[in-house]
């Protein structure tokens, strides 16, 4: 028995599978179709997924750890370095005990904030490799995640120089204390032995990750052992040479209040927030398991256990190092084991060794003493960041944002080790090991990491108050507002500790933000942004809704019938001349019945990709209906979204009147009248070859009018616009013909008249009608754009010679008031005089075939005639309309004679009413 549902399945819902080709689910059109088809539905032939899947297995399995050694001790071993064991104690005699366990305090409530934002994003879907740059760049877009895949990679290069450079002081200072090494220069020392100590961890990188987890292993247990060193050292008793060197024990806790309480700020980095900025990188170490999220065999589990373990413990020894070393350590002591106190030198002796029999009164005046609380245990581990940057970077690369760094994508191994990026980050890492100033490099890294902290908190806020469905965390415990304050606090925090490095910082993301912009990836994550930009349409629609209507707000929103937009691009181009960034558009495609299972499937995608690629500011609406008429009135109802609803239908003309079914141009001429029954605008666009770029393809305006191919050679370019609430408008264009005619391809675009530079011409508007001040408004739409700036705008008006200078005071008047920069007013004196004969002959004979002649015909009625056609016009309705019949022939004749050289031609017409016999 074989059912033929299909089970619900993960591989239907995963792009991928690891190593094997794409799978997709079955469309509704596959599954209608389903007995016509092989089950089951795979982007895999069912007869090669055996041996698909024997030769994956046959293939050894990558390295994958667990949430201890994957998350939990590498962040640990990231978090206890160079800072912990050669600065804390530092930052304590300068800050006191209080003000040190305070800066830890602090650090962790953004560290806390910001491992609950990372455990949320982890946990809210599948994470690959990429660690903190795929989870901003997934949930922010690419265009924020990208200069901060960047950033934070580069931020991770520079850990490794802090933690080398750090631990090329400890060995520089073994070598001259301990050892008796003669050390010349100080500095090219560090330096020498940080290259020399780089490379080593270069080549435990290359080794591969499972060398890599059990190396770090090794130097956890040895960091654990020094530590546990350490807090047994705080209880031994005393030798006389360590007590010359300032370490007394806890005998002396209840004497050194001022280590507890007191500050004592010294040397240019003498403050509170720059302690903290030099302190602050200690804390960073906990993206360190999110950033090798690839190696993980759950990181949804992994990332938040093992990270929030390792905060809490590293956490407790942050604290206990300023309480134990402040007890023990007092802060200035000269190493010299004579400068005993003397019983006649108490009154002058100066620090806290005073109490304890102790002098460094000399060494502690001058600022020379070589020993105190800033010198303790000297331990570090900087292999970590070697191997994040990396796989951050790599990450990056494989995206194909950026171009020229593709090449540091490429893996290799079983666990696709990123070799090439190890190879970059060693040389950033070098470049700076030679500055060899620990603080300079701490206190560059605190920029970074809290802009990388700031992002991935503001990722997670976003994300929740988008409301998306999406969103939905298996860990729940987060807020979004502790995510916001994490934001917060970051981007305070760069400004309070370096404001030149947050400023280069927020410049540089801005830059890459910028060209990101500029060049708009085809990259499509679902990120948060979409949502939110969903959100803000949404609502904004909604709250538009209730706002009553304005003349002042009017806006000429346009339902274009384009049919397939990049068959007319004239007229898609002509409307987005005056709405784009004004008002709505919308391109409706009126589609049959029986051409609708012919359709790819894909069909709208391509519009829309067409107009998006054509920069027209569009919306594509195609809509089936069994005729064009039935289509086009349901389009009129239905189109827009609440006030985003068009207001002005826009549609060729129809040339092939003259030869097309009479029927076709019945369904034509009731669309103009559904048009007006819907209250709306008309324009009709005619141009002298047709809106088609194919004559030989059936297509009209709304794909079912029929093609515009026969035009007479002294007819004029035009379109028409009507309303029937006194908006109208009719235009006369003379434009030209469509240039660059290429192959039928929905990438192709075909450069139009419109998208040229209109030069001087004139722009000449006919207002011979009260139509509410459309004719005006486009045109004036028109010029705001820089290809019709430089057109100079005519307005003719009717009048007789008797009241022409008084018409023209009126006109100017009038469009003073309208805020109208037309002076060009021109009053047409001859517009009724009766047309010239041919013309008139002319007009007789087109119209002669749609003519009832009934009252040649004795003996039958009207009614009769029109049942087998009924679109024709009796003798009594020609002779009705024969006056203004007369006009609009008179006016073409004056057209003709004024606007010959004219860009565009505008033409206010009365509505057209019904007429009955």
């Amino acid at each position: 028995y074989s059912t033929l549902d299909q089970v619900p399945q993960l591989e239907h819902y995963a792009s991928t599978l690891p190593r094997q080709q794409a799978r997709s689910r079955p469309s509704l059109g596959t599954l209608r179709t389903l007995f016509t088809l092989t089950y089951p539905f795979s982007g895999l032939p069912v007869t090669d997924s055996g041996n698909v899947e024997s030769e994956v297995l046959k293939e050894k399995a990558p390295v994958r750890f667990g949430w201890v050694v994957g998350v939990q001790m590498r962040c640990m071993l990231n978090i206890w370095g160079v800072i912990l064991f050669l600065r804390l104690s530092w930052i304590t005699s300068q800050a006191g005990i209080l003000l040190t366990c305070l800066i830890v305090l602090m650090s962790v409530t953004v560290t806390i904030s910001t491992a609950l934002s990372i455990s949320a994003t982890a946990t809210n879907g599948r994470i690959k490799s990429g660690g903190t740059y795929f989870m901003i760049s997934r949930s922010l877009g690419p265009e924020v995640g990208a200069p901060i895949g960047l950033i934070f990679s580069f931020a991770n290069a520079l850990a490794c120089a802090l933690n080398t450079v750090g631990f090329a002081e400890v060995v520089r200072d073994l070598m001259q204390d301990d050892f008796g090494s003669v050390i010349i220069d100080p500095v090219n020392t560090v330096r020498i032995v940080g290259v020399i100590t780089v490379t080593v961890l270069l080549l435990i990188s290359l080794a591969g990750m499972e060398w890599e987890s059990k190396a770090q292993i090794l130097f956890f247990v040895a960091l654990l052992v020094s530590f546990a060193g350490y807090l047994v050292g705080t209880f031994i008793p005393q030798t006389t040479a360590k007590q010359a060197q300032g370490i007394f024990g806890y005998r002396m806790f209840d004497t050194k209040m001022q280590n507890l309480t007191g500050f004592n700020w010294r040397g240019a980095d003498g403050d509170f927030f720059r302690m903290f900025s030099i302190f602050f990188p200690a804390t960073t170490g906990i993206l360190s398991g999110v950033n090798i999220c690839g190696d993980l065999k759950d990181p949804a589990t992994s990332i938040p256990k093992g990270t929030l373990h390792a905060i809490f413990w590293t956490t407790i020894s942050y604290l206990v190092i300023p309480l134990t070393v402040g007890a023990c350590v007092i802060r200035d002591a000269s190493g010299n084991v004579n400068d005993t106190l003397t019983a006649n030198s108490t009154g002058t002796c100066v620090g806290m060794g005073c109490n304890l029999g102790w002098n460094f009164t000399e060494c502690t005046l001058s600022q020379s003493c070589q020993y105190g609380l800033a010198n303790n245990l000297k331990v570090l581990f900087s292999q970590v960041a070697k191997v994040s940057a990396p796989k951050i970077f790599q990450c990056l690369c494989r995206d194909n944002i950026y171009p020229y760094i593709g090449f540091f994508g490429k893996g290799y191994g079983k666990n696709d080790e990123p070799l090439r990026a190890y190879i970059l980050c060693y040389v950033i890492a070098v470049a700076f090991i030679l500055i060899a100033e620990l603080n300079t490099i701490a206190a560059l890294i605190s920029n970074f990491f809290l802009c990388a902290y700031g992002l991935i908190n503001f990722s997670c806020f976003h994300a929740s108050i988008t409301n998306s469905p999406g969103w939905r965390p298996s860990f729940h415990y987060y807020s979004k507002w502790s995510a916001l304050y994490g934001a917060v606090i970051s981007a305070l925090l760069m400004f309070l500790f370096t404001w030149w490095a947050a400023l280069v910082t927020f410049g540089i993301i801005f830059f890459l933000l910028g060209y990101l912009h500029y060049t708009k990836p085809k990259i499509n994550w679902g990120s948060s942004v979409q949502a939110g930009t969903y959100n803000m349409a949404l609502s904004s629609s909604v709250s538009l809704s209730g706002v009553e209507d304005h003349v002042k707000n009017f806006r000429p929103q346009c339902l274009v019938l384009t049919g397939p937009p990049n068959q007319r691009p004239a007229l898609v181009d002509f409307v987005g001349s005056f709405t784009e960034h004004i008002s709505l558009m919308i391109c409706g495609d009126i589609i049959m019945e029986q051409e609708r299972q012919t359709r790819p499937h894909d069909a709208t995608d391509s519009m829309v990709k067409w107009m998006k690629k054509r920069k027209v500011c569009s919306f594509y609406t195609p809509f089936t209906a069994e005729s064009l008429r039935v289509g086009a009135r349901h389009l009129l109802q239905a189109s827009g979204l609440g006030k985003l609803k068009p207001n002005t239908l826009v549609l060729g003309f129809k040339s092939n009147w003259r030869e097309t079914a009479p029927e076709s141009t019945v369904d034509y001429i009731n669309t103009i009248y559904d048009t007006f029954d819907h209250n709306y605008s008309l324009c009709i666009l005619r141009m002298m070859d047709g809106l088609d770029i194919y004559s030989h393809y059936e297509f009209e305006v709304n794909h079912g009018f029929e093609s515009d191919e026969y035009a007479e050679n002294d007819h004029k370019e035009h379109s028409e616009m009507k309303s029937g609430e006194h908006l109208t408008v009719q235009v006369y264009m003379l434009l030209g013909h469509l240039e660059d005619i290429s192959d039928k391809d929905d990438s192709d675009q075909t450069r139009t008249v419109f998208q040229s530079d209109q030069g001087k011409k004139t722009i000449d508007i006919y207002w011979i009608a009260d139509d509410g001040g459309l004719t005006l408004l486009v045109p004036y739409l028109l010029t705001r754009r820089k290809r019709w700036n430089s057109c100079k705008v005519r307005v003719f008006i009717v009048g007789d010679e008797q009241n022409m200078d008084e018409r023209l005071k009126e006109m100017i008047a009038l469009l003073k008031r309208f805020r109208l920069d037309f002076n060009d007013v021109i009053v047409m004196t001859d517009s009724e005089k009766r047309p010239h004969s041919k013309n008139l002959s002319r007009f007789v004979d087109n119209v002669a075939p749609f003519r009832l002649n009934d009252e040649q015909q004795d003996g039958i009625s009207v009614e009769e005639l029109r049942q087998s056609v009924p679109w024709k016009i009796s003798d009594k309705q020609f002779e009705a309309f024969r006056l203004k019949s007369e006009r609009k022939v008179r006016l073409n004749e004056i057209i003709r004679r004024n606007s010959q050289q004219a860009a565009l031609v505008l033409v206010g017409c009365d509505p057209l009413m019904y007429t009955f016999a």
